[in-house]
């Protein structure tokens, strides 16, 4: 089985963990055996690479083909426009993709199935390629994509057209495909397939506390740093849990403001800003700290908390998207229904001066290791690829069919 897997999620040589969870899914896959894949990860175009320019120069380093753990990754570039670009942006990304997809299809790399991560504008863009190719279209939802970007008209429309065109849906919680039901994707068509966690790489640490460390408490907050992550939240909330410090991971262009936030409140002593870590660093900062807190307004399935749990580390995490499906457990912590600082400083306070054994918490997330989601995953293409063959057309046309299109 040969797949193609397009998003624009997905980690590159200046971007080492950008979608770093789509790449462990096929990773995952991969290891299964049986498949074989290349990438297309398109990358917005920018002609500067001088850091002057902050992230946009980023996009200017990456490269336009490369390989990871074995896989060959295209980036091709696509135009974005502002004002207009929420509205276009899936043509835009089929028209300066379809050329290199044509390439690999004549340097002999024969796909089966088309895997696209992100429903918009990734999964629309794809499900024009598909079409256009008669190849079977499986399309994954991952959050932001049918929370918030559905609620514009325009994509909404796009999205729903996009899931007529599958062969498959996948969600990777229960929560998000409540949220495509609601936006008029039948139930029966959907699979939640949940992400796993690496069990061997987030792992408890061995090594032991300092001496500092064991008088203070460490809380982690991991995320890009934006506003819908609620990082602001996390250190309002560290003003009223005494005795404690805080470790903030991730990059963006919230850092100026968090940094003042914290400046503001007397915390500078007891806030810090990590950056962007590796996975194999942040492994090692989540087997150290006391507590992961997730204070994110919206999620799909967040990742960080089955991470931090492998590791030991219990969490507190508002309740959004499939939070519930993963904080359901005393051994991994506490849900938060409030978002305000009160309530996640009573949270935090009570998780630090009551942890679950850090062996309960590692045991719990055992829970959520990857076979049963890979083996669900490659049932789903096989399927897809079997009824493709059979029609003699694609998937997304005998939909249209059968809904008398």
């Amino acid at each position: 089985m040969k797949i193609l897997t397009y998003t624009t999620l997905y980690p590159n040589a200046a971007q080492p963990v950008h979608g770093v969870f789509v790449e462990n899914r096929l990773r995952q896959l991969l290891r299964h055996g049986g498949i074989e894949a290349e990438v297309i990860a398109p990358v917005p175009w920018f002609p500067f690479t001088n850091s002057v320019f902050g992230r946009y120069s980023i996009w200017a380093k990456v490269p336009a083909r490369e390989r990871r753990f074995g896989v060959t990754i295209h980036h091709p570039r696509f135009p974005v426009l502002p004002k207009l670009g929420m509205s276009i942006a899936p043509w835009l990304l089929y028209s300066f993709t379809r050329p290199p997809v044509d390439r690999i299809l004549a340097d002999g790399f024969r796909f089966d199935l088309v895997d696209a991560h992100y429903f918009y504008p990734d999964g629309v863009a794809a499900a024009l390629l598909a079409r256009v190719l008669r190849k079977p279209l499986v399309i994954t939802a991952r959050g932001s994509d049918v929370n918030i970007i559905a609620n514009y008209r325009i994509p909404r429309r796009m999205i729903r057209w996009a899931a007529c065109q599958a062969a498959g849906i996948v969600t990777v919680s229960a929560a998000l495909k409540e949220r495509l039901v609601a936006l008029g994707v039948a139930k029966d068509r959907i699979s939640v397939l949940r992400n796993g966690v690496d069990l061997t790489l987030f792992s408890p640490s061995s090594r032991p506390r300092s001496t500092e460390q064991s008088l203070t408490k460490l809380v982690l907050s991991v995320g890009n740093l934006v506003e819908l992550k609620g990082h602001d939240l996390v250190i309002k909330a560290l003003a009223e849990v005494p005795g404690a410090r805080l470790a903030v991971v991730g990059s963006g262009p919230e850092q100026g403001r968090l940094a003042s936030l914290a400046r503001e409140m007397g915390l500078s002593d007891r806030v810090s800003f990590l950056g962007q870590l590796r996975q194999e660093e942040l492994a090692g900062v989540y087997a150290r700290a006391d507590l992961l807190v997730l204070a994110s307004r919206s999620e799909g399935w967040p990742n960080v908390l089955l991470e931090a749990m492998a590791c030991g580390t219990p969490v507190v995490a508002s309740e959004v998207g499939g939070v519930a499906e993963i904080v359901n457990d005393g051994a991994a912590g506490l849900s938060v229904r409030d978002r305000t600082p009160t309530a996640f400083a009573a949270a935090i306070r009570r998780m630090l001066d009551a942890p679950p054994p850090r062996g309960k918490t590692r045991a719990y997330a055992e829970r959520f290791g990857w076979d049963a989601t890979v083996a669900a995953q490659l049932r789903l293409y096989e399927e897809a690829i079997g009824r493709c063959r059979r029609d003699g057309r694609s998937a997304g046309a005998r939909d249209r069919t059968a809904q008398g299109e």
